[in-house]
Formats: structure tokens, sequence, C-alpha cells
């Protein structure tokens, strides 16, 4: 295992590289970013404008926009953008995957309120829901696939739908690999959400026997044809293309202005409290996964971004990552009374997705080189 020497993620990192320093590439991107001129934020405020007042004007009925949201500080400082700044009229479009802690639920209704917007809701039957947890993690080790895959396909649809011509995302979630620069303005495309979101999967992946899955069970996993966007002129952009994004300064915002809340009790496997509300397993078990495949967590993501934006000392982030990244999480329990299987039968999944660049078993234990213990050198 090799890491970083700025921040704290391994070279295994999902699309991640480093370079002849031993730097991520990811931190090397963040350089970018800290490098940014107030001009260049200006320039990319107007050509944000200026999208945005081409889809007041092409809107063909009441809602200028679409917001896929979570309920999640990043869905409260979007909704606050687009509506109290930008004066636009969105329509909240949401994917439930039926997992929200309690506190996550409450912000999620609360928006409709906070923001005075139209909200509407989407989430497949519960048995639909439980077969596609199963599906998932015995497919790809990832039991939260289809609330990837429901967030980046269910608004596109009601955009066609309602003909819509702007769909807008946060954060550019790529840049914590640093995939992309600041002047590669990534927008949303098919291929991303597949290879990214979807891992490559659609939903005839999961037309099993198996599990009796049909077509009619998912047809809301079904990207709207390249005719229909192209016909309707539908794009999906990312506010943090146009906007220095800090969603530790947003989610201050939003607590303070609007309500949001913060989750109620600590989690097992990261040391924020503001983030992953809308799924109770996203920063457990679905992280998890994540350990068990490539040796790093939620703590690490959490760490390494916070480490960018100079609000932790790389020395505060490696005692996150021993804290908290290998920790096994109470909603174990919880999930596998939700799709009825046992914890041996999923540890023994759980194994066979287990990286061999990083992990190997001594005396019947899996081990890997941890970064406190001096694994940070480039050889």
């Amino acid at each position: 295992m090799r890491y970083c020497q700025r921040c704290v993620y391994p070279e295994v990192a999902v699309n991640n590289m480093f370079d002849d320093e031993g730097v991520c590439s990811a931190c090397r991107v963040a350089e970018e970013f800290a490098q940014l001129t107030p001009e260049f934020w200006h320039q990319r405020e107007a050509k944000f404008r200026e999208i945005v007042e081409e889809a007041r004007t092409k809107a063909r009925g009441d809602y200028h926009c679409i917001i896929p949201v979570s309920g999640g500080k990043d869905s409260y400082w979007q909704t606050y953008l687009i509506k109290e700044v930008y004066k636009l009229n969105p329509l909240l479009v949401t994917y439930h995957g039926n997992n929200y802690l309690p506190e996550g639920q409450g912000n999620l209704d609360r928006m409709r309120d906070a923001f005075g917007v139209d909200h509407l809701v989407f989430g497949p039957g519960v048995a639909t829901l439980r077969k596609l947890n199963r599906l998932g993690f015995r497919k790809m080790g990832d039991m939260n696939w289809h609330c990837h895959t429901g967030i980046k396909i269910v608004p596109m649809q009601i955009a066609v739908r309602f003909g819509i011509p702007l769909v807008v995302w946060g954060e550019t979630t790529w840049t914590i690999a640093g995939m992309f620069s600041p002047d590669d303005y990534v927008e949303y495309n098919k291929r991303t959400v597949l290879e990214h979101d979807m891992r490559g999967f659609t939903w005839r992946d999961m037309i099993e026997e198996s599990e009796g899955l049909t077509e009619n069970d998912m047809t809301w996993a079904k990207m709207p044809s390249d005719a229909e966007l192209d016909h309707l002129g539908v794009r999906g952009i990312y506010v943090g293309n146009f906007f220095n994004w800090d969603p530790n300064r947003h989610a201050e915002k939003m607590q303070r202005e609007y309500g949001f809340e913060f989750a109620r009790q600590p989690f097992d496997r990261t040391y924020r409290h503001m983030s992953n509300l809308d799924d109770m397993h996203e920063n457990g078990l679905h992280d998890y996964m994540k350990f068990i495949k490539f040796g790093y967590g939620r703590a690490s993501d959490h760490a390494s971004k916070d480490i960018r934006s100079g609000d932790m000392t790389r020395e505060q982030g490696i005692e996150m990552v021993r804290n908290y990244d290998h920790v096994k999480p109470r909603d174990l329990t919880r999930w596998l009374e939700y799709v009825e299987m046992t914890e041996d039968e999923f540890d023994r999944i759980a194994d066979t997705f287990r990286d061999h660049r990083v992990w190997r078993q001594e005396g019947g234990e899996w081990i890997k080189g941890n970064i406190w213990d001096g694994a940070t050198c480039c050889a």
C-alpha cells in the first residue's frame, strides 16, 4: 500500500493516480483550484447565469429546471442557489431508496416548505428494493447500486416527460479522485454515469431468475434515448463547475438559515455528522464494502477533502483513518434482516471482492499496510 504524501488516500483509490513525488491526482487538482482567481469564478458565474437564463426561456411549463435532491446538505445548497439567488422555479426530484435516517427523512420533507418549491418523490416497491440490495451486493459488492442509478436516471426521465430543459446537480463528484481539471467543464453524460455511477451495470443485468425481477420492475432505471434528450435539448450540469465548492461552509449556512439537521448520533465509520443522511448504509455498510475491497473508507474520503481545504492536518487525518476506516458498522444487523441474509454469508461473499494488491492472509486473518505503520513512501 502506498499513500499520498499530502492527504491520506491510498494509490488504489478509485480513478486516482500518483505522480513521481508521491502526490495523488486529487491533491494536484486541488492545487489547481486553490490557484484560481476571483476573476475566474466571476467568469464561471457569468456562464452559469447564461445557462440558467436560457433554461428559463426554453422551459415548456412552469418549471425552469430539475434539481435532483436527496435532502442532504448539497441538495439544500443547490436549491438555495437556484431558487433564492437566481430566482428560478425548480422541480425537486428525489429517488427514494427506503433507507433514510430519521433526520435525513426530516431534511427531505422540510425542503418543500423551507424553499417554497414543488417536490416529486419516486421510489421502487420495497420488495424490488430488497431484491436489488441482494443483487447489487452479490454482483458487484455494492448494495446501493440502485441508489446511484436512480438519482442519475429518474430526474432525466422526469425532465423528458415534463419538457424541462435543465437538470442541476451539485458537486462534481469526480474531483475526489482528480479525474478532471477546472477547465474540463464536465457535464452529465451517459458514459460517465454508466462507468462511474452504475459500475458498468444496467437494468438488464438485474433481470435474473434468482430474484425474479422483470423489465417492468426496472422501468425507472432506463435512461432516456439520445433522440429524446436531443429533441428537448435536455442537459445536466454540475454547480461545482461554476462556484468554489465548500461543503463545510454550505452545511453550516443551511443549518443556520434553513433548518438543515445534522446526524443525531455519531457514525461508526466517519467523524462527519452532515453527510449521507439519506441512506443509513451509505456511511456504514456500503462504505464498509469499499474498505473490504480497497482497504480505505469514508473517513479517508472525508479526511482527504478536509486536508485539502485546510480544515484538518494530515496528522489529524491519519488519526481519523486509524479510528474509523476499519470499523464493522452496527447497521449491518439492520441490512441483514432487511435482505434475509446471515452474517456468515455476508462475510463469505464480501471476502470475494478483496483487492489482492491490498489484502493478504496471514494466520487466517486479512491484513494490509496501514498509513500509520509507515506504508507512506513511494517506491
